[in-house]
């Protein structure tokens, strides 16, 4: 066997640190506080901060491994502990602000933290599960500027006890370096553990020209929560390529994201598709309210993107491209954009193609199986995704009876059902959870709902499954109408009988104020499940 001469060189979260911080010190970093003042730093300051974060853990007890949980918003602080603790040799564990006290409880004793960083204004959260969970030493992030409440150790006062001679661990690439759980949608939240290297190579991935296409002058909002799924990873490809942070904290409404793209001329952001709705709402009823760069592109995922919203901001001069990952893909595994030898088909093939997941990143392999076996790319028939590659989870943190998502040979399964056109974009027709089964055929709730968003007429609309005495389940839409308009069930039905057979349609269409949302801003659907569980057919 002959073996190369390259260098045995780790991928380490290291580097991008030091490379922002030698070659883009002036690059700023900016936080939106809560008084919604700016606060400005730059990869400098980033790079002098983080060693000293590095060391006074190690200093307060932090040995190899150790969790260190994260209550925060998107603000530099945030950043400072995605370097900073893996750096020192522990794993950053960003926790899910929006979860109940309970759920965080368990998750935080699930993955044994030993310490926390909370922001002041979600103190109120700790302290309301603090009796539950021992945490060793929290440490507060004064984001607020109000005192510190007596009993708490401050943050600041904790990087002000390191000496400047942080010695950083021997890492390896397999050392794990940050922590998440995912949301639960599908039982118990499970612990996926990233590695150094699977955090570099994800963020080579994403920031490939048709992937999320990152480049050093661009200007980056991530809407994404840094409590979620490593904010899609978008932090540290910042830091890798040396581009402008603009970190919004709590402020995620649509006149206050507009407000940042406008004052920092916001190349890139990324969320999910409910935000960019609202987003686009405001941009139609205000035309030239905003002048924000003509640069701007957006990445919506998280959720189905309805074809309808890519017109919306092709209309409004603005590129939007979809992606598609989960928690345990780091995350993120496709996106979608028209190959160079499609660009001749018609403008509404095109338009379909934007709307998919798409083609899956460069070193992450996708399948579609059945129980037949593996399914053909003909963009009909359809199985379960599978996907493999070097972000994908081999395993959920301690929950071995979790291990049936992964097959014998050693793929993982999403919980999507797809099929995979012959050009192998990746159309999701469901959650495995969400698929409408009537009459021993499945429904679609995705396809309905993307096609019930393209009316005119709706704001938002969710469609799930209702049980029926004849045919087992019957898809019931719930529809917000946009603020104004005014639709009834039987256009909304005739909007729908050109695309859909009439079994596939929805028995019934339930108008609402709102639908409610996960905590990332996904429609939650067993909420709507649970509240029309009782639903009666007439």
């Amino acid at each position: 066997m002959m073996r190369g001469t390259m260098m045995d060189y780790p991928l380490t979260l290291r580097p991008l640190l030091e490379r922002a911080g030698k070659y883009f010190p002036n690059v700023e970093i900016i936080s939106r506080r809560p008084d919604r003042s700016l606060h400005r730093a730059n990869y400098g300051s980033l790079y002098r901060r983080v060693p000293a974060l590095a060391e006074a853990l190690q200093e307060a007890g932090l040995q190899r491994g150790d969790r260190v949980a994260t209550l925060c918003w998107n603000h530099i602080e945030h950043l400072e502990a995605y370097f900073g603790v893996p750096l020192a040799g522990g794993v950053v564990h960003t926790l899910n602000l929006r979860l109940s006290r309970d759920e965080l409880a368990s998750i935080i004793i699930h993955a044994g933290d030993r310490f926390l960083l909370v922001d002041d204004l979600l103190l109120p959260q700790y302290q309301a599960l603090r009796e539950k969970v021992k945490l060793e030493r929290v440490w507060v992030v004064r984001t607020s500027g109000k005192r510190l409440p007596s009993g708490y150790e401050s943050y600041e006062d904790l990087l002000l006890q390191a000496t400047g001679e942080f010695h950083p661990p021997d890492l390896s690439e397999n050392d794990a370096a940050a922590m998440c759980y995912t949301s639960g949608t599908t039982g118990m939240p499970k612990g996926v553990l990233y590695s150094h290297r699977a955090l570099v190579l994800h963020t080579l991935g994403i920031s490939l020209a048709d992937n999320f296409g990152i480049a050093q002058r661009d200007v980056l909002l991530p809407v994404v929560p840094m409590y979620h799924a490593n904010a899609w990873g978008i932090p540290f490809a910042a830091a890798m390529i040396g581009a402008k942070l603009v970190f919004p904290g709590p402020y995620l409404d649509p006149p206050s994201l507009l407000e940042l793209m406008e004052s920092e001329q916001v190349t890139y952001a990324a969320g999910v598709p409910t935000v960019w709705m609202g987003i686009a709402d405001l941009l139609e009823k205000h035309p030239g309210r905003w002048k924000i760069s003509p640069r701007l592109l957006i990445t919506s995922g998280g959720a189905a993107t309805p074809e309808s919203l890519f017109r919306r901001y092709d209309r409004l001069g603005i590129e939007l491209r979809s992606s598609w990952g989960m928690t345990e893909m780091t995350p993120a595994g496709s996106t979608s954009r028209v190959k160079s030898t499609m660009a001749h088909l018609p403008e509404d093939t095109q338009y379909a193609v934007r709307a998919l997941a798409g083609l899956p990143f460069p070193l992450v392999e996708a399948r579609a199986v059945s129980a037949e076996g593996e399914v053909p790319w003909d963009g009909q028939a359809m199985g379960e995704l599978q996907v493999r590659g070097p972000w994908v989870a081999a395993s959920y943190y301690n929950m071995e009876e979790a291990q049936g998502r992964w097959t014998d040979d050693g793929w993982f399964r999403t919980g999507d059902v797809v099929a995979i056109d012959p050009e192998g974009y990746i159309r999701i027709a469901d959650r495995t959870k969400d698929l409408i089964k009537s009459g021993g055929e499945w429904i679609s709730s995705v396809a309905l709902e993307n096609a019930l968003m393209g009316h005119p007429a709706v704001k938002e609309a969710a469609v799930i499954a209702v049980p029926h005495p004849k045919w087992q389940e019957r898809p019931l839409a719930v529809v917000v109408r946009r603020d104004g308009a005014q639709v009834t069930c039987a256009e909304l039905l005739d909007h729908l009988a050109g695309n859909f057979a009439k079994w596939q349609l929805p028995e019934a269409i339930e108008f609402a104020e709102s639908i409610p949302r996960t905590s990332v801003g996904k429609f939650q659907k067993s909420a709507l499940r649970e509240k029309y569980k009782d639903w009666r057919w007439g």
